[in-house]
Formats: C-alpha cells, sequence, structure tokens
C-alpha cells in the first residue's frame, strides 16, 4: 500500500516537472534588468516621480473625504504623470 502510495506521488511529480519544463520552454526567456548608469538613472527617476505622485495621492486622500475629489485626482495624477517628469528631470 505504501510502495503504491510512493509510486503515484513520484509519478504525479514527474508529470508536473514535464509539464513544467514545457511551459517554460515556450515562453520567452526571461532579461536581467539593466545595470548600466543610464538605466539606474532612468529607475532613480521613475522612482522619485512615483514618490510624488503617491504622497500627492495620500495627502488628498487625508484632506478631502468626498470620493469624487479623490477620484478625480487620482486620475489626473496618472494623466500628468509623464508631464511632471518631464519638467523635474528635463534633459539638458
Amino acid at each position: 500500500m505504501v510502495a503504491s502510495a510512493r509510486a503515484s506521488e513520484a509519478e504525479r511529480r514527474e508529470r508536473r516537472a514535464a509539464l513544467t519544463r514545457t511551459l517554460r520552454s515556450r515562453l520567452p526567456k526571461r532579461h536581467s534588468r539593466q545595470t548600466g548608469v543610464l538605466a539606474r538613472r532612468r529607475r532613480q527617476q521613475t522612482g522619485i516621480t512615483v514618490g510624488v505622485l503617491l504622497v500627492l495621492n495620500v495627502f488628498v486622500w487625508v484632506v478631502f473625504p468626498q470620493w469624487p475629489a479623490r477620484t478625480m485626482v487620482l486620475i489626473v495624477s496618472l494623466l500628468a504623470a509623464p508631464v511632471l517628469h518631464t519638467l523635474l528631470f528635463r534633459r539638458p
């Protein structure tokens, strides 16, 4: 009884491993993220922009109890994010 349970468990594991190998072989390969100076600067700038918008939205969430105001600021901040990023980090 125990031997057959172990055999069926091993068979299940082998089928799962085969399925995983098949699926992974069909997916595109993952690339590591860029590590250069320009990529690091871009990640920092994007993080700063997201941080500013997050602080703004949290402030509005705390100060204004009305849902329409919260929603409006969220939508406007999403639309204005590229403009804010350009204003904060203008290229020379």
